[in-house]
């Protein structure tokens, strides 16, 4: 059985990292940097970094700043935000992502899916789908929740895993920043329907909600910011307290 992975996320705007409650209400949080030399200490699985206003103001990923960012970082890094082409891809690689979270153009452009899975491999492709309630269903948005594109999110993700696709990051825009958990329902729909992994985000607020997302919503792996940003818990904690449930993890 494949290890649990725990992934703190950093949401990148305006020079600082931010955090906020359903994609809105954003507050500064301090330095991608210093986050990053923080969780080099924490024995942390993988890092999730998201421009999360490149694509809205039209802009290409921050190149300098992720090969900085990327020198620093001593664990896989995943990097979105403003990634509109095989170029960017390819660029990010070179600076020192080892994996690109694609968003708003996977549905603009799908075939860029594709693209860069047969030319970098599928397992550098990360495709974030967040995800709105409206009524009894739930849609797909894009730019950075701003945007409803009517997109059914299990039959989104199940053609981006047969576009190449190498993992899903799932975000449930509702639950983002709460800290009352995850969307398990939203989460186990879209885990049952792919053969790849799909990474629970959106609603982190404990130990025990980690646990739930891996066993109730067949997620493969959790990301969570504000639980780590703005309490006393941590990744190396979380692990511990998974290992101690009976779920592998890498101690």
């Amino acid at each position: 059985m494949l290890k649990v992975r725990i992934m703190p996320t950093l949401l990148y705007r305006d020079f600082e990292l931010v955090k906020g409650v359903g994609f809105d209400s954003w507050r500064g949080i301090g330095s991608a940097m210093q986050a990053i030399r923080v969780y080099n200490m924490r024995e942390v699985d993988e890092l999730i970094f998201l421009d999360i206003t490149a694509t809205r103001e039209g802009r290409e990923p921050d190149f300098e700043l992720i090969d900085d960012l990327a020198d620093e970082c001593f664990m896989p890094l995943t990097v979105g935000g403003g990634i509109r082409s095989l170029d960017d891809v390819r660029r990010l690689l070179d600076v020192g992502a080892d994996k690109v979270a694609i968003n708003s153009e996977a549905i603009r452009n799908p075939v860029l899916i594709y693209d860069v899975a047969r030319q970098f491999g599928s397992q550098c492709v990360v495709v974030s789908i967040d995800v709105k309630r409206t009524g009894r269903s739930n849609e797909v948005c894009t730019h950075s929740g701003t945007k409803a594109t009517g997109v059914d999110p299990v039959a989104f993700a199940t053609e981006m895993a047969k576009l190449g696709a190498g993992e899903i990051l799932l975000t449930s825009i509702e639950r983002d920043g709460t800290m009352e958990g995850y969307d398990l329902e939203l989460m186990r729909q879209v885990s049952e329907a792919l053969p790849i992994p799909v990474i629970a985000s959106g609603g982190a607020g404990s130990y025990e909600n980690f646990y739930q997302a891996l066993t109730e919503g067949k997620a493969a792996a959790v990301a969570a910011a504000s639980m780590f940003h703005f309490t006393e818990q941590t990744p190396l904690a979380a692990k511990k307290y998974l290992c101690e449930r009976g779920l592998p993890v890498r101690l």
